[in-house]
């Protein structure tokens, strides 16, 4: 299952760079990416269009988000690259009190379409 994501990051060139640079591969805590490995993350990549983020999550079916973020909360290290990254992020306009990314919901398939116009026989 493939699941997406929003956030938005501070509009500031330099904030932003600093955000990436703290994303390369070798600046990346190996506790973060053992977490996200531990709560049944296959694959993750972040894309960037200007100051918008979007987070996608390749998990099993047996992932679990509420089991995912009770992990994190209770990892000090994961909570510390948290706070780290806050100060270069910043909550969509219309994310609920305390929400950081936000989850996507799909509007289009292109296999559903074609299932719809040539359903197998």
């Amino acid at each position: 299952m493939r699941l997406y994501y929003a956030l938005d990051l501070k509009d500031d060139p330099a904030l932003i760079a600093e955000y990436e640079r703290w994303h390369r591969a070798e600046n990346v805590w190996p506790e973060i990416v053992d977490s996200i490995r531990d709560a049944g993350v296959r694959d993750l990549d972040i894309f960037r269009a200007g100051n918008r983020l979007v987070l996608v999550l390749d998990v099993g079916d047996d992932y679990s988000a509420e089991r995912k973020a009770a992990s994190d909360a209770a990892n000090p290290r994961v909570q510390e690259w948290e706070a780290l990254m806050w100060q270069f992020q910043q909550a969509l306009p219309f994310a609920k009190p305390g929400e950081k990314w936000v989850a996507m919901q799909p509007i289009f398939s292109l296999q559903a379409a074609l299932a719809v116009r040539h359903p197998r026989r």
